[in-house]
């Protein structure tokens, strides 16, 4: 029985065997990178630049784009990496590494997810407190609570993780360091507490999801009760992208840790992760920018100062 100090490198799942896919796959993952990364950024510098997006929702919102751009880094350039030089390996710091972000950043995306909702749900249907509720000072203590939420639930979650004793081999079934995959090279009794403690997690996601529900609950009957019609449209507006967002990455997150083993498969495992890891930092500053016109047109004058200033 080996120890997990005689490990130096962990082997992760390969998307393809031939050179043709591997090249077709760093492709691929390279543009969804360049897109997410292109889409949070121009986001974040809209919002920055305008003074018409300083208000909490807009806040929100750049913090959500800051963590999909560092979500999506932390696993998609080692991927690529891979494919490009037709390797599997990550060192035993690297994974460390790689699943610690990838669990803090993942957590503080999720509980800004729940914030935004608050803040519609707020603006909505207590639009008098709003001010009050959602003043300078207590955005930044809900944001920096989401942040420092997840980055001691990634740390708890590393710390626990890689002081399991490893023994069944070095090959994780998954394309980066997550917590799933590395348990099962556990042969140790020990790794119940970390399960404790992804119960835990899973609680608190459970009770932020019942909390994202009733939010939209009474925002949408709230919504139904205003008379005029322009009035409805730029309250759905508003929200629907943001509902279309978490259903997005809460769906696919609970597929994937709570789907039947009789549907797990290698193959659909990997699917379904890169929903939840790739797909939603590269589809997130489109699904928000498309009804919204405020940052419409930020973005418009943002790129449009940027052509001039080219040229």
């Amino acid at each position: 029985m080996s120890n997990t100090s005689s490990i130096t490198h962990f082997l992760l799942l390969a998307f393809a065997d031939t050179r043709e896919l591997q090249l077709l796959h760093f492709w691929l993952f390279l543009g969804i990178y360049l897109a997410a990364l292109l889409g949070n950024g121009l986001i974040i510098t809209a919002i920055a630049c305008d003074h018409r997006l300083r208000t909490p929702m807009y806040f929100f919102l750049l913090n959500l784009s800051i963590l999909d751009m560092g979500c999506i880094s932390t696993t998609v350039p080692k991927s690529m990496t891979n494919s490009l030089w037709d390797t599997r390996a990550i060192s035993y710091l690297g994974c460390a590494v790689q699943l610690f972000l990838f669990a803090f950043l993942l957590v503080a995306e999720y509980y800004i997810l729940t914030i935004m909702a608050y803040d519609r749900y707020v603006a909505i249907c207590q639009p008098l407190h709003y001010g009050t509720l959602l003043g300078s000072r207590a955005c930044v203590h809900m944001a920096a609570a989401a942040w420092g939420s997840g980055f001691l639930t990634g740390l708890l979650h590393t710390i626990n993780t890689f002081s399991l004793l490893l023994c069944k081999g070095n090959a994780v079934d998954q394309f980066f360091c997550e917590i799933p995959p590395l348990l099962k090279l556990s042969c140790s009794h020990a790794y119940l507490s970390e399960i404790g403690l992804l119960v835990v997690t899973f609680s608190l996601g459970l009770g932020c999801f019942v909390f994202i529900v009733v939010s939209y609950v009474q925002i949408f009957r709230a919504v139904l009760r205003i008379p005029s019609e322009q009035g409805r449209h730029k309250a759905f507006s508003t929200c629907i992208p943001h509902l279309a967002v978490v259903s997005l990455f809460g769906s696919t997150v609970v597929f994937a840790h709570l789907k039947p083993p009789s549907m797990s498969s290698p193959s659909l495992d990997l699917v379904v992760t890169v929903l939840y890891s790739v797909v939603p930092p590269a589809v997130n500053p489109l699904i928000y920018s498309m009804r919204n016109k405020e940052l419409k047109d930020a973005l418009k004058n943002l790129i449009q100062s940027i052509v001039f200033q080219q040229k």
